[in-house]
């Protein structure tokens, strides 16, 4: 595992983000199984043995230097009970990499407690201070409303709607894409 992802994690006032760790298959599993939470992703729910490989995949990826393309997705878990509800990531922008995008997931049972926009928080300081990084995308469909308030929150600039993608992006088309600096995230937590 990078050495740097194996020290990972993140404690907010309510939340813990870190790797997953193999106990985490089925409660992770179970959050991916019901379809209002994938509304607005580009995936559908999957039976358990597609659900294990993508699972496996997840964890190997902390294996990827910070210095090449990566995709790492972490759990997320409440700190009153340990349970897991939700995840949240970093990864490459395939159709604009090198740049690299934040994204997350919230189980519906915990929607509209601003977990997710304390997750994307600090996940977002750990992608500047840690990794490196100078510079966040975040994607959301218009119709997304809770993601748009969170790329608000965090002080995301909306750059342009997507258009033109082809391929495996074609779904992303119509996608507002934001972007937010170090240097703005920086300057908002000093004010």
């Amino acid at each position: 595992m990078n050495p740097t992802l194996s020290r990972m994690r993140l404690e907010t006032e309510r939340l813990i983000i870190r790797p997953y760790i193999e106990t985490d298959l089925s409660a992770s599993f179970a959050l991916m199984q019901n379809p209002e939470v994938l509304t607005f992703m580009h995936m559908e729910v999957m039976p358990l043995h597609e659900y294990e490989g993508l699972f496996r995949w997840l964890m190997f990826s902390y294996h990827t230097p910070f210095e090449l393309p990566f995709k790492y997705s972490f759990a997320v878990c409440s700190k009153a009970t340990g349970q897991l509800i939700g995840w949240c990531g970093l990864g490459v922008l395939d159709f604009s990499a090198p740049d690299t995008e934040l994204y997350y997931l919230i189980g519906r049972e915990h929607w509209g407690l601003g977990y997710a926009t304390e997750a994307a928080r600090a996940l977002t300081a750990y992608a500047f201070n840690v990794i490196g990084l100078d510079r966040l995308y975040a994607k959301a469909d218009p119709r997304n409303t809770a993601s748009l308030g969170v790329f608000r929150k965090l002080d995301f600039r909306f750059e342009r709607e997507l258009a033109g993608l082809t391929g495996d992006y074609e779904d992303c088309n119509g996608e507002l894409l934001h972007v937010l600096t170090k240097e703005r995230f920086a300057g908002r937590l000093c004010s």
